[in-house]
């Protein structure tokens, strides 16, 4: 999955009243929170199963696909697909399943219930059962050409977007586990991975360190973080600085790809559901610390955090639902 590609354009939404407008539904047996692959997922499966079914779209419909190009990974497509039209695709899917489609944000939950509610700038809304689908954000590195070259070699995701770089170099910037991962899997494609560090040592564990230490593929650059990104259409060079001496380095590579963490998207849920350490949602299979809250996604998922495992996770999210509401 590469970034940056055109936003998508959801199905217009009716216009929004005022605050218990006559005619609006508010009442709910489950309400999704968050529209990306989990979410609508969730959406499809709740809604077949007979029960009445929003789904929030949070404020970017379809999560992080929207801003990809090509989705070579997704199975189905044998010659891939754009990640805004899996996402208008998989909208329109839940939406036939009778699913109602909210083009609003939480600002508020109240998991006390049931009923449970989830409150917009605007709205209220009530469910028997809440699915919290709301993902996961890549940090930063907070530079202008991280931005402008987003989808076009820049990335968050070597699994997802690894083999578009065959033969190239190719920067990482991070020294944790999920930079020293990304790196050794990358070299699978690349001719030279720069694993880029602004200390002098990784943070990364022992093993993972020795691993990629020894691999001759991998050149570490250290005391050093990424200033730059610069090239015409794609990537093409990444410009280097040391912290130390200020001395800077230009790299002739493909893509730069940023692994210094993700922040789980669940302040609307702390001192509701149980988080874990690094604030993911604690789960027991899809089940939250709540009786009928549920969460899917890389809003709990750490480990994958790929298109196909968010929906696998929605689907089990949907079908505990399910279980939970029949009983």
């Amino acid at each position: 999955m590469m970034a940056a590609g055109p936003e998508m354009a959801p199905e217009q939404a009716p216009p929004r009243g005022p605050p218990g407008e006559p005619g609006r539904e508010t009442r709910f047996d489950v309400v999704i929170i968050g529209a990306g692959p989990a979410g609508y997922t969730a959406g499809i499966y709740c809604s077949r199963a007979g029960h009445k079914t929003a789904v929030l779209s949070g404020p970017l419909p379809g999560g992080q696909l929207v801003n990809t190009t090509e989705v070579e990974n997704y199975p189905g497509f044998e010659s891939g697909i754009m990640g805004p039209d899996l996402m208008i695709e998989m909208r329109k899917q839940c939406k036939m399943t009778g699913a109602t489609m909210i083009d609003d944000e939480a600002v508020n939950v109240d998991l006390r219930g049931p009923p449970f509610k989830v409150l917009t700038a605007t709205e209220e809304y009530e469910a028997r059962a809440v699915i919290i689908a709301t993902g996961a954000t890549p940090r930063k590195l907070g530079l202008q050409g991280e931005k402008d070259f987003a989808g076009r070699g820049v990335s968050y995701c070597a699994t997802c977007d690894g083999p578009f770089f065959r033969g190239q170099e190719i920067v990482v910037a991070g020294g944790g586990d999920s930079a020293i991962e990304e790196a050794t899997f990358l070299t699978k494609f690349a001719s030279t991975v720069h694993v880029v560090h602004r200390r002098a040592e990784l943070r990364a564990s022992k093993v993972m360190q020795e691993r990629a230490l020894a691999n001759p593929k991998i050149r570490f650059v250290w005391d050093t973080e990424v200033s730059d990104v610069r090239g015409k259409e794609r990537v093409e060079q990444v410009v280097l600085r040391n912290v130390k001496t200020g001395a800077e380095e230009q790299v002739g590579a493909g893509a730069l790809f940023v692994a210094i963490g993700h922040e789980p998207n669940t302040a609307l849920f702390r001192g509701q559901v149980e988080l874990d350490e690094a604030g993911y949602v604690a789960v027991n299979g899809s089940e939250t610390s709540v009786r009928g809250v549920f969460a899917a996604g890389d809003v709990h998922d750490r480990r994958y955090r790929q298109a196909v495992t968010a929906a696998g996770f929605g689907c089990m999210a949907a079908i505990d639902a399910d279980r939970y509401l029949s009983n």
